[in-house]
């Protein structure tokens, strides 16, 4: 056999013919190799050429046996060749000819640096492994163990192109190649550019571990759980044998780690559809999404990657106590975009304006004065609502809710869900707004309150509240009358209601005037016992009454001449009247002489009537005309005295001066 560095034939100079023996080879060269071994290849100069090629022309081959005589064209040309050489007559173009091949054949070719990826055609498939053609006359080796671990079909066959790199070893005579070294190269220069053009690679799912996923995109790549896709993935198994669009985040190819995202991928799409949105997007416009989340305040509908809010507010026409009445997550809805802000990327959407406005025609439907059966909606500290109709609710003022003066809250009075009946007070539809009575669908007490306790009708109640100037007096649920303090006694002596009564007493009192349009009852205690009116029946002007001073004043003396009945007794008529110039002998000054006269507080003493008042209850008093008659009586039981047969003038002057 020859060896690695031997030539196989001689160069020959121009104008020259050689002929050179050769030893014959040991055994006849197949022309295909099947499952064997390959002898080795000269590196560099070999005349091997496909599987094993003897050199043609200048070179004349001596074998151990005959060898059969090529026959037709190929015969003569052969046998024109060996007589031009043997003879020498060969003829110069020919000559040029073989020096020409002799030269391409015999030029040093270069061998490539090891490292280098080449290019060669793959020449068969062997069990030591792929043989293949380098060119030259080269011929190398992929060893069979660098496909030991192929998942799938074989990726080469025969007369197929391949990239290869050398490895710097030999064995069998073959250049050792490494078709999996050229590949990774390959397979890592594309990652980097991808790593640095952030390109998008294809790779499949081919295993899982902790924290996240094997992506084969031609090495083993980390996806992490948290960049597999935009929310949480809990089923982690489903994700094998999946092919996934990735994008490289980090890469070391001096360790070989490689970590890749989709998330990455998933985010700059649905970012390029949110702008794209947000440029299309303006006011007015009705568009479809999914409602994404739900709060106590609205709903957040996804647009195509933008979110926008429908307030509860925007729901429906109607009152909606909770979004999720309205909308649910996960469900298709068609909405319109109220306001949008494009500098702050928010978007409010409504609903219900997709819908007819039912306010449209509320003046029509409802004019003031109708009366209706709503239910309560809702309550307030100020009101009820109370809903007319789907989207149509109107207010009742706590102060229309009951006729009652009393301050009451609305849900003392009614409650949510509650059948009331109401009056339409007042409508105003730009500002969405209806006044609502209660009170006035019922009858109004207070034009029955005349009839069932007509003037003189004597009550009794409770003391609700106390004022300065009287006790209100609680006549029956929601119904109060005043007690003025001076309707309370009839010496008029009360200051203040406080003196005579404290809340929760149980009072009578005696009804004096009701003015339902103003929704007043005036009462009185004083008069439930009217001590004047009997007292004026008994007596008369003229009469002598007996009663105590009990205050005296600059113009007179009150007298008290019966229980709670007091007359007045001017000055005129206690002091005897004196003629002109005359002045009264007092012992000096001092009140008594200034006050009262002759009377003391605190005593008793005669006094006759001299006018009367009923309608006022007012009596007048005189001690001096009282004084007077009494002397007119002693006189006459004197005279009396006088004619009987013992009287003497002695008992005449005791009886004057008794006087």
């Amino acid at each position: 056999m020859l060896s690695d560095n031997e030539n196989p034939g001689v160069e020959i100079s121009a104008g020259q013919s050689a002929t050179v023996a050769t030893s014959a080879p040991e055994s006849t060269i197949p022309t295909v190799v099947t499952g064997e071994a390959l002898p080795a290849a000269a590196e560099t100069h070999d005349t091997f050429s496909g599987p094993v090629a003897v050199e043609p022309a200048a070179v004349t081959v001596a074998p151990a046996e005959p060898v059969s005589e090529p026959e037709g064209p190929a015969a003569v040309e052969h046998s024109n060749v060996s007589s031009a050489v043997e003879s020498g007559e060969a003829s110069t173009e020919s000559t040029a000819e073989m020096e020409q091949l002799m030269e391409q054949y015999a030029a040093p070719h270069q061998v490539p640096a090891e490292g280098e990826i080449e290019s060669g055609q793959v020449v068969a498939v062997t069990d030591l492994g792929v043989v293949v053609n380098l060119g030259g006359k080269t011929e190398g080796l992929i060893p069979a163990q660098e496909f030991a671990e192929l998942d799938g079909p074989f990726p080469l066959l025969a007369g197929q192109p391949v990239e290869v790199q050398r490895t710097g070893d030999r064995k069998d005579g073959y250049v050792l190649l490494s078709y999996q070294r050229v590949r990774r190269r390959r397979i890592w220069n594309k990652i980097e550019e991808a790593y640095r053009n952030k390109t998008d690679m294809i790779g499949k799912v081919v295993d899982h571990i902790k924290g996240g996923l094997v992506v084969d995109i031609g090495v083993r790549a980390f996806l992490p759980a948290s960049q597999a896709d935009t929310h949480a993935v809990r089923d982690i198994d489903q994700w094998k044998d999946r092919e996934l669009t990735v994008r490289v985040l980090k890469m070391n190819r001096k360790r070989g780690n490689v970590v890749v995202s989709r998330r990455a991928i998933l985010d700059e799409q649905a970012q390029a559809q949110r702008q794209a949105m947000l440029d299309a997007m303006a006011e007015g416009q009705i568009v479809r999404g999914v409602v994404k989340n739900v709060t106590g305040y609205g709903a957040f509908v996804d647009l195509g990657g933008i979110d926008g809010l429908l307030h509860i507010t925007d729901m429906s026409w109607g009152r909606v106590a909770s979004p999720l009445d309205a909308v649910r997550p996960g469900e298709e809805v068609e909405v319109k975009i109220l306001k949008y802000d494009r500098e702050k990327g928010r978007i409010s959407l409504g609903r219900k304006q997709l819908l007819p406005d039912p306010w449209v025609s509320v003046p029509e439907r409802y004019p003031v004065g109708t009366k209706l059966t709503g239910k309560i909606m809702g309550l307030t500290d100020y009101g009820a609502f109370v809903e007319l109709e789907p989207g149509i609710e109107g207010l009742v003022h706590v102060s229309e809710m009951s006729w009652s003066k009393r301050k009451q809250h609305p849900s003392k009075i009614v409650k949510i869900g509650d059948d009331v009946d109401v009056v339409v007070l007042g409508v105003d539809s730009n500002e969405r707004r209806i006044s609502l009575g209660m009170k006035q669908a019922q009858a109004d007490p207070w034009l029955q309150l005349a009839e069932k306790y007509p003037v003189g009708t004597v009550v009794s109640g409770r003391i609700r509240n106390l004022t300065e100037f009287g006790a209100f007096l609680e006549i029956e649920e929601g119904f109060d009358g005043l007690i003025h303090v001076s309707d309370i006694s009839w010496t008029g002596r009360v200051k203040n209601p406080a003196e005579v009564f404290k809340k929760g007493d149980a009072v009578e009192a005696k009804v004096l005037k009701i003015d339902a349009a103003s929704r007043r009852v005036a009462l009185g205690v004083k008069q439930v016992n009217d001590i004047w009116s009997s007292w004026f029946e008994k007596h008369k002007v003229g009469d002598l009454v007996r009663g105590k001073v009990s205050r005296v004043t600059t113009f007179g003396a009150f007298v008290e001449i019966a229980d709670g009945i007091e007359g007045l007794c001017h000055i005129s008529e206690i002091d005897e009247r004196r003629p002109k110039g005359d002045k009264p002998q007092t012992a000096g000054p001092g009140p008594r002489a200034r006050k009262g006269g002759l009377l003391d507080p605190g005593r008793e003493y005669e006094f006759k009537i001299v006018k009367i008042s009923p309608d006022q209850h007012k009596i007048g008093l005189s001690y001096r005309a009282a004084q007077k008659q009494a002397e007119r009586r002693d006189m006459e039981d004197y005279r009396s005295s006088r004619s009987s047969a013992t009287a003497t003038i002695g008992d005449a002057i005791m009886a004057k001066r008794s006087l």
